[in-house]
């Protein structure tokens, strides 16, 4: 490879990346779309064309089959009368007619060939045009949900570069923290001070209702009953045990 080859080798490289590097996909696919779009009007304008050359010829074979038509009745008409001189100048206009005339089918034909060629290409057209903007269209759909998930992928990275997801994990655990220290203080509140402050009150509403019945019973002279059936119950007691004593003993001898 010479020098100058890969020279221009090297610079079309580099143009070749720049230009690569500044399109835009999204924008051409637009592009693309509205050019599209636009040959519809420029074929339909080259199909009239096709069209009204068609109609023109059709009024030329038309006009030039007339033309024959009556030349071939007045060369028919000077045969007839006799008048060959009339005939024969006649008949060599009708030649030129008739040539005219061939030369005007020939040309119809081959403008009706083109004009059905002319439809079968804006078919076939109308139909790729229509297959290449749904792909764009397609394409660009596709294109706009991957911009908007690389957005949400931003987003979350950002979350994660910035320290927000380490800082709310961190947050939570800590009120988490808080709550459940809470609600273990209270819990050994309610074990402790309060069920030892209950059981004192309920100790002194009993001492305080003893109270009050000993001075009830004073009030009604049942002290010294009390004192008798105290004192009674005392003796039926030492006498069961004297006698369970005895027992024990004369069973042993």
């Amino acid at each position: 490879m010479s020098v100058w080859s890969r020279f221009t080798r090297f610079i079309k490289s580099i143009f070749g990346g720049a230009i690569s590097a500044m399109e835009n996909p999204r924008l051409i696919l637009e592009q693309n779309i509205r050019e599209l779009n636009d040959q519809v009007p420029k074929m339909n304008e080259n199909i009239a064309s096709v069209k009204a050359n068609v109609i023109l010829l059709q009024k030329h074979l038309k006009r030039a089959e007339s033309e024959v038509a009556g030349l071939v009745a007045k060369v028919k008409a000077g045969i007839q009368a006799g008048r060959d001189d009339i005939a024969q100048r006649y008949a060599l206009q009708l030649e030129k007619a008739r040539e005219s005339a061939a030369s005007t089918r020939e040309q119809l034909v081959h403008a009706s060939a083109a004009y059905d060629k002319a439809l079968q290409v804006k078919k076939a057209f109308m139909r790729e045009k229509d297959r290449k903007i749904q792909e764009a269209k397609h394409a660009l759909r596709e294109h706009e949900r991957a911009q908007w998930q690389s957005k949400i992928a931003d987003t979350l990275e950002q979350f994660e570069v910035t320290g927000i997801d380490h800082t709310h994990d961190e947050m939570l655990q800590r009120l988490q923290e808080d709550t459940a220290h809470s609600e273990a203080r209270l819990e050994m509140a309610l074990d402790s001070t309060d069920q030892d402050a209950l059981r004192i009150e309920e100790d002194a509403e009993e001492i305080r209702a003893s109270e009050i019945v000993k001075q009830l019973k004073a009030e009604m002279g049942m002290a010294e009953i009390a004192g008798d059936n105290e004192a009674e119950a005392s003796d039926e007691e030492a006498i069961k045990s004297a006698k369970t004593i005895g027992k024990q003993r004369a069973g042993g001898a």
